[in-house]
């Protein structure tokens, strides 16, 4: 079992036994899927599948969150932001702005990467070096303005 499941597995019992109901909920559901999808795939996931699951479900709750509060419903974005906090309790820091760019230069030039056609090679590998730590759509903006600038 990856590290990463096992943490989760036992944040479930420790607040099952603090009678942290909502928590138990949101950590059961973000439990749910990453077995369905082993099932489905018919394998184990490590902690980097384990993570982008992480990530796709965050992104599903950011979307959730701006079309609530757009709505004025206010009481389904606080549950939404209040399930984003908890499943961000087991994302890795994040890199901040300026560590992201330095990375993303860094590779580009490591590559020697100099148009579009160089993008897709750049994005794999900085991808798989940012997992979980930054947002994949920033990644590629960084890339898109270094190579057309």
């Amino acid at each position: 079992m990856s590290q990463l499941k096992q943490t989760l597995t036992d944040t479930i019992i420790v607040s099952m036994k603090a009678r942290e109901i909502e928590r138990v909920k949101v950590l059961r559901n973000v439990q749910a899927v990453i077995k369905q999808i082993e099932i489905d795939r018919q394998t184990e996931l490590d902690d980097a599948e384990v993570l982008e699951i992480l990530q796709k479900q965050l992104k599903q709750r950011h979307e959730s969150l701006t079309i609530f509060t757009e709505n004025g419903r206010d009481d389904l974005a606080t549950k939404e932001q209040f399930e984003i906090d908890i499943i961000n309790e087991y994302m890795p820091k994040q890199m901040d702005d300026t560590e992201l760019a330095a990375l993303v230069n860094a590779e580009i030039a490591e590559q020697g990467a100099t148009s579009m056609r160089d993008m897709g090679s750049v994005m794999g590998v900085l991808k798989t070096k940012t997992a979980g730590r930054a947002d994949p759509a920033l990644i590629s903006k960084l890339i898109k303005d270094a190579l057309q600038g």
